[in-house]
């Protein structure tokens, strides 16, 4: 009788575990997605090197109003010591005013050019915000992977307990051995030991979770239950596309092309002549014994120059140098592109590989533990040996956890995915 009860305990447990995990899957934990979330926003607002970025590009920016401005007024004044004398007086000193103009556009490619560079840092610091938001989920699922493979060892070692007060009970009723109870023990010493070191893998990825927040947890981290499902919002196709025009990378060197064919245009707009503008003012002493009406009169001169870029060759080089520096940077996006080809690529393999083992082992669970339930009724008639119904509790203990592996290699995939495309 007493057998019996086990063996009975021991289907209700299964039953229970298949129901219970049943309803869990169902159920869309939408506040642990939500604490991810908000998780990658604590990140972005606290993370040093993407706050040290952001201060890059306001630094950048500070250097468009500075390209585009005109060089400074010249303002210049000089006095006679002895003082030269005209028909109107005596020169006493002179002040002058001059501007300083470049050649037509000159200054508006500069300034587009400082743009186009601050748009490409933009781009890197949204970049490295896209790959912050990838590395805080993946270590997230990292966390839940571990938190799950705990559960299920822990799990797992309540039920050997069970399997051994069943191993006993058939000992002492004669009909089993003690060798049976022995391989629970050796089972259950493993499994304590794979116990402790996931307990002892724990603090890493914590602290690789505090990193990327720069915060210190104080409670514990918020896992789902069960983790939600993420599948590609789009087709290959469509997100290979999403990926060429709104990866920031590409973005970044895009503006990076654009800057340089703004130099170029400028290097030939400063091997054009420049303009100066401006005014001398005299200042002029009474001429004793003149009585004309523009006695002590002082004298105004404007004054207009033009500087002629004669020696051509560091405007040509100038040019060169912009041009060969576009050059340098479209191989760059060409390289890049290819780059995030392949790696999207990787990302679709491993989404796609990732769903079949979710749906794989998915069924592998509900076979290995009907084969339990068989083994079971079969070891309380004695007609199976014990050792098959550890080996296949074994086999269920290894397809919990690679379901959970699965699940957050999926999702993981996702992130990547959405990385590529800058999101």
């Amino acid at each position: 009788m007493r057998l019996n009860y086990i063996i009975n305990y021991i289907n209700n447990y299964i039953i229970k575990y298949i129901i219970i995990t049943s309803l869990i899957l169902c159920f869309n934990n939408l506040k642990a997605q939500s604490s991810l979330y908000a998780y990658q926003d604590i990140a972005a607002m606290n993370n040093p090197g993407i706050q040290a970025l952001f201060k890059q590009y306001e630094v950048v920016m500070q250097k468009v109003p500075q390209s585009s401005a005109l060089p400074d007024p010249t303002i210049g004044f000089g006095y006679f010591i002895n003082s030269v004398e005209t028909r109107v007086g005596p020169q006493q000193a002179v002040l002058s005013v001059s501007q300083s103009f470049p050649w037509f556009g000159e200054l508006g490619a500069k300034e587009q050019a400082a743009t186009e560079r601050a748009n490409a840092v933009l781009e890197r610091f949204n970049n490295e915000r896209s790959k912050l938001n990838f590395d805080v989920a993946a270590t997230y699922y990292s966390l839940y992977v571990l938190r799950s493979a705990i559960k299920v060892n822990e799990e797992h070692i309540v039920l050997l307990n069970t399997f051994k007060n069943l191993a006993k009970v058939r000992f002492e009723s004669g009909q089993g051995s003690m060798v049976d109870v022995l391989r629970i023990d050796m089972e259950l010493g493993e499994l304590n030991n794979q116990l402790q070191y996931l307990e002892d893998s724990k603090q890493p990825i914590v602290a690789r979770f505090e990193q990327l927040l720069n915060t210190k947890f104080s409670e514990e981290i918020n896992l789902p239950e069960v983790l939600w499902s993420d599948e590609l919002d789009a087709e290959k196709g469509l997100i290979k596309d999403s990926v060429e025009m709104t990866n920031p990378s590409i973005l970044s060197l895009e503006h990076q092309l654009l800057s340089y064919d703004k130099d170029v245009i400028s290097a030939r707009k400063t091997g054009g002549p420049s303009f100066t503008v401006g005014m001398n003012y005299t200042f002029v002493g009474e001429r004793e014994g003149y009585t004309g009406s523009d006695n002590g009169k002082d004298a105004i001169l404007p004054v207009i120059g033009i500087k002629i870029p004669l020696y051509r060759k560091k405007y040509n080089a100038r040019i060169k140098e912009a041009e060969l520096f576009r050059e340098s940077v479209a191989l760059k996006k060409v390289d890049k592109t290819n780059e995030l080809a392949a790696g999207l690529e990787n990302g679709f393999r491993d989404y796609d590989d990732a769903v079949r083992r979710v749906i794989l082992y998915h069924k592998l669970i509900i076979y290995a533990q009907q084969a339990m339930d068989l083994l079971l009724s079969e070891y309380s008639s004695t007609q199976t040996n014990f050792e098959e119904l550890i080996r296949m509790n074994r086999k269920l203990l290894n397809y919990e956890l690679e379901l959970e592996k699965s699940r957050a290699d999926q999702n993981t995939s996702v992130a990547y995915i959405n990385y590529l495309m800058g999101k």
